[in-house]
Order: structure tokens, then C-alpha cells, then sequence
């Protein structure tokens, strides 16, 4: 049975685009499930080759629990993080799930990670897909 991966993603939906990307070239056997907070961030990661997406909060509890991997900033497990785009239900599925979480740090939207200043976000991502990749063996 394929490793079954959700991505999670706020906003435009860029570090989620660029996450399967990567995840879909290095670990093609990958199941990668994408979720967004809204539209944008869904149809983006959608185009980069999720195999299946949905937009919302619903969603977010639904996959969460059939997730082997959930993958995305930091944000995913703050409530009210991303603008607001975060509900506080999203975040609890987040932190409660069996799943391996792989969070990234950036600084955004008033938490500061102390540090993170110093990795750019290609590097960020590409450390990220490493975790996944262990997880896989």
C-alpha cells in the first residue's frame, strides 16, 4: 500500500505546490492528498500532481485521519495562524492525528521561530521531503 501523504496549505498555496512537486519526483509511489484552506492553495497544489485535493476545514478532519504523513509549515498546528485561514479545529486534527507530522518553520503571521531566518524556503521544502523519504524506508 502506497504511503499516503497529506499536504496542507494556506493562502496561495505556493510552499504546498512546491512540496508535491518535490515529493512527486522523489517518491513516486507517494499517495499525496492536498488540502487547502481555500481555492488558490487547492487548485495549486492540484496542478502539481496531488492525486486528490479538496478545500477546507471538513476536509483537513477527514484526511488527517487517514494520513501516514501530513506535511506543511508550522502554521498547520496554530489556531488562527495564516491570516485566520487556520480554525483552531483545523489545528487540533492536525496535533491529534497518528500521522508523522513534518512541519517547517517560517516565520509568519506573528510567531517568530528563532532561526529559521537563516534556511531559505527551497532548502526548507527540500529538508522536509528528506524526513518524508526516511519515512518511506
Amino acid at each position: 500500500m502506497a504511503l499516503r501523504i497529506l499536504v496542507i496549505d494556506a493562502q496561495g498555496g505556493g510552499i504546498g505546490k512546491q512540496l508535491i512537486t518535490l515529493i512527486k519526483q522523489e517518491i513516486p509511489s507517494a499517495y499525496v492528498m492536498a488540502v487547502g484552506t481555500n481555492s488558490t492553495a487547492t487548485t495549486s497544489m492540484l496542478k502539481a500532481g496531488a492525486d486528490e485535493a479538496a478545500t477546507g476545514e471538513n476536509p483537513v478532519v477527514v484526511a488527517c485521519r487517514s494520513a501516514d504523513i501530513i506535511v506543511g509549515s508550522l502554521g498547520i498546528v496554530i489556531a488562527d495562524s495564516m491570516l485566520g485561514e487556520i480554525t483552531p479545529k483545523m489545528a487540533v486534527s492536525v496535533a491529534q492525528s497518528s500521522a508523522k507530522r513534518i512541519l517547517i518553520p517560517f516565520n509568519q503571521c506573528h510567531n517568530v521561530i528563532v532561526g529559521s531566518d537563516k534556511t531559505g524556503t527551497a532548502s526548507l521544502v527540500q529538508a522536509a521531503v528528506e524526513e518524508i523519504k526516511k519515512e518511506c524506508k
